[in-house]
């Protein structure tokens, strides 16, 4: 029986509002997708992860549904995410999207209706409890027309569904066939921890933890509860009535990979994030001890440097050092994820205050700086577009796919051979100076030298840089097996 091709697959994350504009009104959308799918066929992915195309107010870009069973008329029609589809599997490419079952817009008919699909409490009994909101304050607003406050664990324009009502719950199987009837390969499932709150609305302990990442939640009680793993039960029996090896992939994000290892169980979700390298910094101990802890703790393990929610990795480690980490990655057994414009090196923007329209900005009046600076629009051609949603910095142009394609020594060159070289089998640890990391897969031995002496190297298939027999600091590279 041949393996589930997820095992081993590299999936591109597409930042839909971002990634390819068909007609020129500053925002990406489905068409664009399509016409640029035979640039990621070069590039030598397995699957696409579309982020939210689905009707919205767009408070949160998406992530604020206000329809789950159609497309957002700025990104498109359902025909258009037809043919995507029937074109990317014609190109063997696999499509997932997102699913976003915590909450939904407060424009959602559900919400403006009598409500019973979500969290509430009498607003005579005071507030709630001491919930924190992921993106400050508390995670209760209050209604005083309806006489109730309502939970929202990020914006108050995102009220949290109550995944104790079997309401809820059917709903949302309707929601899962009515994309699956339509061809898509898997759901990536948001905030995929949280959906099920503790019924008795108990408070958290104080103080309450540090929040990693946009979408983390390290609390110890009102949520991540037994309940939730009913409902995977449930869509995974469903979807595997389905052809094709249909795949779950949940963002559960908790610095403990042992809190998520439990909703990787058989009958659950296929994957799920693993974090720990973009909580990492560019350290060599820590970097090797993210992994083995991942291995130990995790049944399959699947391996992310960037997403639309974290800093990007040319702007954390640097230029040279996202390089390097880009072997590293591609490396490593199991799933790999990539975001758009990673496989270019794109750095995190700098984006000035009066442009930046994440909602993590405006509610903490602009102490965070919240996530724009990693969505800005892909650089497609050195001449920059006269409009986009978010600006594009001077320069960017050199960055841009049509300067990088026909370069050998661009980023972009890099991650097409590395995925075409890119490696299976087992995984060893091979002794390394302090500061490098080494191991081996079936067909090569991957050396990073992170932040070590030079190392003399031999038998190279491919390099961060040109190393002329020596790595220096801030290099990897690929290393033959052969003969050894």
């Amino acid at each position: 029986m041949a393996a589930e091709w997820w095992r081993d697959a590299v999936f591109y994350e597409i930042y839909v509002r971002s990634f390819a504009d068909s007609n020129g009104d500053g925002i990406g959308d489905v068409p664009g997708i399509t016409a640029r799918l035979p640039y990621l066929r070069n590039l030598g992915i397995d699957a696409i992860w579309l982020t939210p195309f689905y009707p919205s107010p767009g408070v949160d870009h998406g992530y604020d549904v206000s329809n789950y069973v159609d497309v957002d008329p700025q990104f498109g029609t359902l025909a258009d995410f037809d043919e995507l589809v029937a074109s990317a599997h014609e190109l063997g490419i696999r499509v997932i999207v997102d699913i976003v079952p915590n909450h939904t817009s407060d424009q959602h008919p559900w919400f403006t209706g009598d409500r019973s699909r979500y969290v509430t409490a009498p607003a005579a009994d005071g507030l709630p409890n001491n919930w924190p909101s992921t993106w400050g304050g508390p995670a209760w607003t209050l209604d005083a027309e309806r006489g109730e406050y309502y939970l929202h664990l990020f914006s108050p324009e995102q009220p949290d569904l109550d995944w104790h009502r079997q309401q809820v719950r059917d709903e949302f199987e309707q929601i899962l066939r009515f994309w699956l009837d339509r061809g898509v390969d898997g759901f990536r499932i948001d905030v995929a921890h949280a959906l099920v709150k503790d019924a008795s609305l108990a408070d958290e302990p104080e103080p309450f933890p540090v929040v990693r990442t946009a979408s983390s939640s390290e609390w110890r009680r009102g949520i991540d509860q037994p309940e939730v793993h009913d409902i995977y039960r449930s869509w995974r029996r469903l979807a595997d009535g389905y052809a094709g090896d249909r795949v779950f992939v949940g963002e559960v994000v908790f610095s403990d990979q042992r809190r998520v290892a439990p909703y990787l169980r058989p009958d659950e979700l296929q994957l799920a994030f693993n974090f720990s390298l973009v909580f990492a910094p560019w350290d060599a101990d820590a970097i090797r001890a993210s992994i083995d802890e991942s291995l130990e703790a995790l049944p399959i393990v699947t391996w992310v440097f960037e997403n639309h929610d974290v800093p990007r990795i040319a702007t954390r480690f640097g230029a040279r050092e996202a390089r390097a980490a880009a072997l590293l990655l591609l490396a490593l057994p199991g799933p790999v994820f990539l975001y758009e414009g990673q496989e270019l090196g794109l750095p995190e923007v700098d984006l000035p205050d009066e442009v930046r329209q994440d909602p993590i900005f405006l509610r903490s009046h602009g102490e965070r700086k919240g996530r724009d600076g990693a969505r800005v629009p892909l650089p497609w051609t050195r001449e920059l577009p006269a409009r986009s949603w978010l600006p594009q910095p001077t320069g960017w142009g050199e960055l841009s796919v049509e300067a990088q394609e026909r370069n050998d020594d661009s980023a972009l060159s890099l991650y097409r051979r590395a995925l075409e070289l890119r490696p299976s089998g087992g995984f060893a640890w091979r002794e390394a100076p302090a500061g490098v990391l080494a191991f081996d897969r079936d067909e090569l031995t991957c050396v990073v030298n992170v932040s070590g002496p030079d190392v003399p190297v031999e038998g190279v298939l491919l390099a961060s840089e040109d190393v002329g027999g020596v790595l220096a600091r801030g290099a990897a590279a690929w290393l033959s097996r052969a003969g050894r």
